[in-house]
Order: C-alpha cells, then structure tokens, then sequence
C-alpha cells in the first residue's frame, strides 16, 4: 500500500487553500445548497414525509435539447472528478496510488459487486424507514419523460454522479488530509460527512444514509487503496435507483 507522505508545514497553507477553492466549486458548495433545501422544506406547513424531491428533472422543454441539457451535467460531473484528479497529478500522485489504473480488473468488480449489495439493500430500508417516520422527503429518482434516451441518460447520470463523489471525496479529499496530517479516522469521518451534507436535499434519512456509505466507502478504499470498485458500486446502485424508479412508477403501491 503507497499512502502519500505528510507535505512540509511551508506547503499546508497552499493545500488548504486547493481544497477550500475545489470543494467550493464543486460537492461543498452543493452541501450548503443542500442544506438551504432542507431548512426550506422544514419551514413548510406540510410533514416532510407529504413532500416530495426529484433528481433526475428535464431541464429543457423540446427532448433534443433536454437530452443536450442532461448530457451537459454528466460532463460537468466528469469535470470534477477530473480537477481531483489532476491536481493530485500535478502533485506527484499518480492513478496507481488512489487506484485507479487497470491492474486488478476481476478484484476490482468483485470487491464492487460485495459494496452495492452491503449498502444497497439495508440502504433502501434506511431510506424506507425514514420516510415512513417523516424524516425523509419522498424521493423520486427520476421525472424525466419516456424518451427514446432517457435510460441511456439515466445511466450516464449514474456513471457521473459515481465518478465525480469517488474521486473527489474519497481519492482526492482524504488524500490531501492525510498529506495535511489528519489522521486516518478523521479523515475518513470528515469525507463521510461530506457526503452526508450535500444528500440533505433529501432529509435527514438521506444524510445519516449516505453518512454510512461514506464509512464503509471511505474504509474499503483505506484498507486496499482501490478507488475503481467504489466508482462501480456506486454507479450500479445509482442505475438501479434511476432506472429501476422508472420501470416501477405507477406500477407498485410502496414506491411513495
């Protein structure tokens, strides 16, 4: 295992600063928008359980340009992912080292496979119980109309939602805090967090859910330094709740 040494006390103050300007720009900032969300549905005469919040929305009223606009956001979602990755290049820290090169292909999507099915299944009855408290909105993961490219958007949606979280709060985020000397576990519980916070959107289930994925993402790739089956996992669980919400709407009573 390759884990990136402390930087010198005269470089922290420029890696701050890299991290205060990326998560800014990037899942910070959706953080507080998320948050801002939550006060605002709080505020609402209606229980938290009667409203309802959407992911996947058009964004275009004639279906060319909103399958543009949708495609658009998957790209800013590599975008991302990308600047993480870059400037961990820039630093000397190449794919190898958050592992994401090719060199373990079959582990990788076995060590996938085992992390949707651990946070998959006892995620949706978090979600579920939640809701059924009225600590969660009700989450619709897709409203776009049935068009010819809705799936294939859904999946590259997934596919990007995946890549951008990975790397950036898990690959690039507790890199640069171990570089600072944080500790493994705080790190590890600050990443999660973050995860956390820009989920509120959803409620408080949608937090302290994705709170857990982020530990038990965050640890996996603590121990085997494998960031591939966390991008996989992570996209088969979106596919799942994107394009699974569309085949089951309005054929099954338990979907709220």
């Amino acid at each position: 295992m390759i884990e990136p040494a402390v930087v010198p006390d005269a470089e922290k103050r420029g890696y701050k600063i890299e991290l205060l300007i990326v998560f800014s720009m990037t899942l910070g900032l959706s953080g507080l928008r998320s948050l801002v969300r939550l006060i605002d549905s709080l505020l609402q005469p209606t229980p938290l359980n009667q409203q309802s919040v959407a992911i996947n929305v058009p964004q275009a009223r004639a279906d060319l340009l909103d399958l543009v606009a949708q495609l658009l956001g998957v790209l800013q979602l590599a975008a991302w992912g990308g600047i993480g990755l870059y400037l961990l290049w820039r630093t000397g820290i190449k794919l190898r080292v958050i592992g994401l090169d090719g060199t373990r292909k079959l582990a990788d999507s076995v060590g996938a496979l085992g992390l949707a099915a651990v946070i998959g299944i006892p995620g949706l009855g978090l979600y579920f119980a939640a809701w059924a408290l009225g600590l969660n909105l009700a989450v619709q993961p897709s409203t776009l109309d049935d068009q010819w490219w809705m799936s294939v958007a859904l999946v590259l949606a997934a596919a990007g939602n995946a890549w951008a979280e990975e790397v950036l709060v898990v690959g690039y985020l507790i890199t640069r805090l171990n570089q600072l000397g944080w500790r493994q576990r705080t790190a590890l519980l600050a990443a999660a967090v973050l995860r956390g916070s820009y989920h509120l959107y959803q409620g408080f289930g949608g937090f302290v859910g994705n709170v857990v994925m982020g530990l038990v993402f965050g640890y996996y790739w603590q121990r085997t330094r494998r960031l591939w089956p966390l991008v996989i996992a992570h996209t088969i669980l979106d596919v799942v709740a994107f394009v699974g919400y569309t085949i089951l709407r309005g054929k099954v009573s338990w979907l709220p």
